[in-house]
């Protein structure tokens, strides 16, 4: 599609959408339109709107105020199931179906056919291989979902909602979790939604992907809409201004180098630690002002490494030195004694309490360090959050809202803030800026170069690596569960680094 075509009227189009939690005002007269055929990118920091925009327009929340048009016909969707019925479907980062049930039986819950009160095993699951031959999908229906990859998963989400007469269909971060080639895969479903009509609304975080897929693109930026435009006119910079309002020229710097003078001190040794069937034996040295930054492919060992480290998982072989002293971490509660924090890399799952405040969550490690005999008091929770909310641009800054209302990137920021209030020597950071906005992403990396300034050690591990080569001092390139090469100044260079990863010379990477 190209910006000089003239185009029919929208297939989907709202005006005026606004909507108030407890009186914060999450979406201020927003309009937006959808094109039949085109796909468009929704983007925005975390927190700009764009959930809540979806959700009203599905029926999940409901409206304060606006309209909403699906081929000029007024619509309000009371919820997600009228919506599918109004011919507008939502697929989720977190693909919302049954794991458990069977491929058939995912796409037809609901609706299979039956006969005599009885469902017809075998026409659901031949109804099935013909709906997924259309997506070029070849797989057994009658295993159960969970057996396949994420992005399956999201092929076979899409089809059901295809088959139930989706004319919109809302991706939210599908592919937040796929490598490059089940990016493609995607990317070539959505193509061919879109040659049959199918207006598509796409949200990511993911600029390359923008640029690589979509038609038009829409932004929003604190509950209103920032801009509008066709993809060809709206050039990197300008986006980043749009969704940002101000510049990045901070987070895309180098980190100046250490200055000259004495050699830092080690905060923690790891001599030949691994685990068999899990990471091959590594040594790592981790010192007071400098990041270890770990790059490799996914299942290349990085996570199986800051497990290690935090005791999270057990070591089956090596020695650790802290401080200079020999020591044993068997567990996260020995690693949080020596002064360790960790912040996984799923944060939803394994880091914050959804159902818990803000104020709870920051206060939950300091708590269990200091254990169940010696609580915080409500005083001392009090100012942990208002001073970490404050120094993290928390938002919304409400201390006692449950942390699961928030975006991704502001809960990122509670888990950041609940590692330290603990004032940790060592901060292990697992995809810290993964599915967060840009905007959040460039306060991350901002923080990880005040921390080390203060003198914190850190060890991160991030697949953005031209994130990497801004902060690291010492880059560890992972390959096949092993450390396979340690990179440190001038070699820390994209190039370099993919070049390390794929077992290539750095010319090649390069080219």
């Amino acid at each position: 599609m190209h910006a000089t075509e003239t185009f029919p009227p929208p297939l989907l189009a709202l005006a005026g959408f606004s909507k108030s939690f407890a009186g914060f005002k999450a979406l201020d007269r927003v309009d937006f339109s959808l094109r039949a055929g085109e796909i468009h990118a929704l983007l925005g920091e975390n927190g700009a709107g764009k959930s809540t925009l979806i959700k009203a327009m599905t029926g999940v929340v409901q409206r304060d105020a606006g309209s909403l048009r699906l081929d000029g016909v007024e619509i309000a969707p009371r919820s997600a199931e009228e919506a599918v019925r109004a011919g507008i479907a939502t697929v989720y980062q977190e693909v919302n179906l049954a794991p458990n049930l069977s491929v058939a039986q995912n796409l037809f819950l609901g609706r299979q056919p039956t006969r005599f009160g009885l469902v017809r095993e075998g026409e659901m699951r031949r109804r099935a291989r013909a709906l997924l031959s259309e997506f070029g999908l070849a797989i057994d229906v009658s295993a159960p979902l969970e057996s396949y990859s994420v992005a399956v998963q999201h092929i076979v989400a899409i089809a059901r909602a295809v088959d139930q007469s989706a004319r919109v269909l809302i991706l939210d971060e599908p592919t937040a979790s796929l490598d490059a080639h089940e990016v493609e895969v995607l990317f070539a479903v959505m193509r061919q939604l879109s040659a049959r009509g199918i207006g598509i609304v796409f949200v990511t975080h993911f600029l390359d992907q923008v640029y690589a897929i979509c038609d038009r693109i829409t932004v929003l930026r604190n509950g209103r809409l920032a801009g509008s435009a066709p993809v060809d006119e709206l050039p990197r910079l300008d986006l980043v201004r749009l969704m940002l309002g101000r510049e990045l020229s901070e987070a895309t710097s180098r980190r100046p180098p250490a200055s000259e003078g004495e050699a830092p001190a080690d905060v923690a040794r790891f001599r030949g630690v691994g685990k068999a069937g899990t990471i091959a034996p590594f040594d790592l040295t981790l010192r007071a002002g400098h990041v270890v930054g770990l790059a490799g492919l996914l299942g290349s060992g990085r996570t199986e490494t800051v497990r290690l480290v935090f005791g999270a998982d057990r070591a089956d072989c090596g020695a650790v030195e802290v401080a200079g002293r020999a020591v044993s971490i068997g567990s996260p509660r020995e690693a949080m004694a020596l002064g360790f924090g960790y912040c996984p890399e799923e944060r939803k799952t394994e880091g914050i309490v959804a159902e818990l405040t803000v104020r709870e969550n920051i206060a939950l490690a300091l708590q269990a360090r200091r254990g169940a005999l010696s609580p915080l008091s409500r005083r001392e929770q009090d100012a942990l959050a208002a001073k970490f909310i404050g120094l993290l641009d928390i938002r919304p800054p409400d201390p006692e809202r449950p942390v699961g209302l928030l975006s991704g990137g502001n809960q990122q920021k509670v888990l950041l803030a609940r590692w330290l209030a603990t004032a940790p020597r060592l901060l292990i950071l697992d995809e810290p800026t993964r599915g967060i906005d840009v905007g959040a992403h460039a306060e991350i990396i901002g923080l990880i170069r005040d921390l080390c300034r203060e003198g914190m050690a850190l060890l991160v591990v991030s697949s953005e690596l031209e994130e990497l080569v801004t902060y690291a001092d010492e880059v560890v390139v992972l390959r096949d569960r092993a450390h396979v090469a340690r990179l440190s100044g001038a070699e820390i260079e994209v190039s370099t680094i993919l070049a390390t990863i794929a077992d290539a010379p750095a010319s090649l990477a390069a080219a």
